[in-house]
């Protein structure tokens, strides 16, 4: 560990995580906790040191001039705390990085030190994945723990997932071993729009943040940037027949997954939460918008049409027969992890989901850098 900063003291900190990779499908985790660090304008005060947990020939260090002088800047994984006031004031520690390449159980702990030396209440790890979800839809997002007590009081689902785990996986057992409250938190990334960034998934993981630690979020322009994607999207897939056709499928499959939620009691509580998140004079800051970026082609063959994902082992996203099957290596493998009211990991209706996404499928882009 790198201590580039003394280590402050903090008032009910929670430490929220996100890493780039196989965990972070349209870099959408990654890119909220980014989002909480600019809002909050976050001070980094540690970093782990690189050459203990990369390998700098899959994650290669950058150069760059500095006023003339060349300088390095190493893959890492870095920590930095917010002071969030207000009526209620607490503190977030936030760590950004990259999945590592080695010593998976060194980084854990190295992390849990840490937290135990901040006094952390709670570690919150974001993550998302690749699954059969339409882009018009809000975002899935499920909330797992492998906790039970804490899947009670805060109406999570308790993870059964079985099957290769990326990072977010193992900080999440490291942290229930070593007694610390943790909790994942998973987005669904439409597979045939897998290219970062989706602000629309960002958007939706900030929302189930907000909502988890009770702290207003402020969202600045990823409202409208969401509902730009979104639109791109749309009109990506209005030129393609087949693309429109094929994403008809997914609404209509998620939509008649969802029918036994509508509820007046559900309906109900979103309303609350639109009520929450809503800023006064402003819009609605729902799951509904995303960012102005968007490819319909598969990559790798340049199809229009979605491959269909290869069938997902124990995870599927609700709804939408979510898939974050196992996955390539970084760059072509899908995020891993759960899709809300998936139970613990991103199965459609059933799956013993993941407490993360565990791989994603070989014929789908993963399209985060993982």
């Amino acid at each position: 560990m790198i201590e580039l900063e003394g280590v402050p003291e903090l008032i009910d900190p929670v430490m929220v995580a996100a890493f780039e990779g196989w965990n972070d499908a349209g870099d959408a985790a990654s890119t909220a906790v980014a989002h909480l660090d600019r809002e909050w304008k976050g001070e980094v005060f540690a970093a782990l040191d690189a050459e203990d947990y990369y390998d700098f020939q899959v994650n290669r260090p950058t150069v760059f001039l500095d006023n003339g002088v060349r300088k390095i800047t190493w893959p890492t994984t870095r920590l930095s705390v917010v002071r969030v006031g207000g009526d209620k004031p607490r503190d977030l520690v936030l760590v950004r990085g990259i999945e590592p390449s080695m010593r998976w159980r060194s980084f854990c702990n190295e992390l849990l030190a840490f937290a135990h030396e901040l006094g952390v209440e709670m570690v919150v790890i974001l993550g998302a994945l690749l699954g059969d979800t339409p882009h018009t839809r809000p975002v899935p997002v499920s909330g797992v723990t492998s906790d039970p007590d804490l899947a009670r009081t805060m109406d999570l689902e308790e993870t059964r997932y079985e099957g290769p785990t990326g990072i977010v996986g193992i900080l999440q057992e490291a942290c229930t071993h070593a007694g610390v409250p943790a909790v994942s938190l998973w987005a669904a990334v439409p597979h045939y729009v897998s290219q970062p960034p989706n602000p629309k998934a960002t958007l939706a993981l900030l929302n189930r943040l907000e909502d988890l630690i009770g702290l207003r979020i402020p969202l600045g322009e990823l409202p409208e940037d969401a509902r730009a994607w979104q639109l791109g999207v749309d009109q990506l897939a209005a030129e393609d027949s087949e693309v429109a056709e094929y994403v008809q499928t997914l609404e209509e499959a998620r939509d008649t997954a969802e029918l036994p939620e509508a509820s007046g009691e559900a309906i109900a509580r979103e309303f609350e939460r639109y009520l929450r998140r809503r800023e006064p004079g402003s819009g609605p800051g729902l799951a509904t918008e995303g960012g102005d970026t968007a490819f319909l082609r598969d990559p790798g063959s340049g199809r229009t049409r979605p491959p269909k994902p290869v069938q997902p082992g124990p995870e599927s996203v609700p709804g939408a027969d979510a898939a974050e099957g196992p996955a390539e290596e970084p760059g072509e493998e899908r995020g891993e992890g759960p899709a809300e009211g998936s139970g613990d990991g991103p199965a459609e209706a059933s799956a013993d989901g993941p407490e993360g996404p565990e791989g994603p499928s070989p014929d789908v882009d993963g399209g985060a850098g993982k």
